[in-house]
């Protein structure tokens, strides 16, 4: 079977794509499930504000983004599909919950066995008969370590993780958290090497970035663009001794960027999705890194992790 990636235009293979944003945001809704109006859009309201953005990172260079959007953060597949489909642009949409207090009733009273088999289904099938299918798995940890159901919704994502060789990847801001989850999933029979640290660039104490890249995850720098997080500098700085400790086919890129969010009038205004390609990666030509080096973190990289 080809490996590929699962969009909302279908499987992609490597010929097909070139530099993917592996952690980005088209519609997203950080209030809680049971605010009203939580995740309410009209798919044309969405299309308006976001096709240029989509068309502006096309001329920028990318081929598609990773869709961050889990359960908890206003998921909506279907308007990813239709935005998608408006743009000619692949999106990867995850299965997968995010945290406390995100997580809904449901999840919460459902079984390990219940949401590892609800996984399966999107990652195999469709998400809620919006005929995507799930290309990976997207999970979130406290940062004060894993709660009961955290822990019971990473565990059912190793199952279905093991079942499909889908990536799962985690918005976790505390490197101990990380090791923690790492811990449970490698108990479970799944790999470290097919985890996302997602944020890794939040944790300050690099050496936890060296020690869980070198047990074989996934670092995802994805606050590129946006200062106010980190300095552009330390993530910079912590790219260089990245790969001077030869960890570059471990590293990914991106900007958390976007989005459409429906509690917010007009559903607000969008950051860009181009200053990776425009401003940033020029940074690292100037500090030496080479060309294989830009084409393995942009494109060999993000299509490895999210391919199955």
């Amino acid at each position: 079977m080809m490996t590929t990636i699962r969009t909302t235009l279908g499987p992609k293979s490597s010929s097909e794509l070139g530099v993917i944003l592996p952690h980005e945001h088209v519609f997203v809704d950080l209030r809680t499930w049971d605010t009203p109006g939580y995740a309410q859009a009209e798919a044309e309201d969405v299309i308006r504000l976001m096709a240029p953005e989509i068309k502006r990172a096309q001329a920028a260079g990318v081929t598609a983004i990773v869709e961050c959007s889990t359960v908890g953060v206003g998921r909506r597949a279907d308007i990813d599909r239709v935005v998608s489909q408006a743009t000619n642009f692949p999106l990867i949409v995850p299965t997968g919950i995010y945290r406390e207090p995100w997580i809904p009733d449901w999840a919460h009273a459902a079984s390990q066995e219940a949401l590892a088999d609800w996984m399966l289904g999107e990652l195999q099938g469709e998400i809620e008969r919006s005929g995507v299918q799930a290309g990976w798995i997207k999970l979130s940890a406290g940062d004060d370590g894993l709660t009961a159901s955290e822990t019971k919704i990473l565990r059912a994502a190793a199952i279905a993780g093991r079942a499909t060789n889908a990536v799962i990847g985690s918005h976790t801001i505390r490197g101990w958290v990380v090791r923690e989850q790492l811990d449970i999933l490698e108990a479970m029979g799944y790999t470290a090497g097919r985890f996302i640290w997602i944020h890794t660039q939040a944790e300050p104490d690099f050496a936890i970035h060296l020690e869980l890249a070198r047990r074989g995850a996934w670092l995802e720098y994805d606050s590129i663009g946006n200062p106010e997080w980190v300095s552009e500098e330390t993530i910079l700085g912590n790219i260089l001794r990245l790969l001077d400790a030869g960890l570059g086919e471990q590293l990914l890129l991106s900007h958390d960027r976007g989005w459409y969010d429906p509690a917010l009038p007009g559903g607000g205004v969008p950051k860009p999705y181009t200053y990776l390609t425009e401003q940033f990666l020029p940074r690292l030509r100037a500090a030496g890194v080479d060309e294989k080096m830009i084409h393995q973190l942009t494109q060999d990289n993000p299509f490895r992790a999210f391919s199955r």
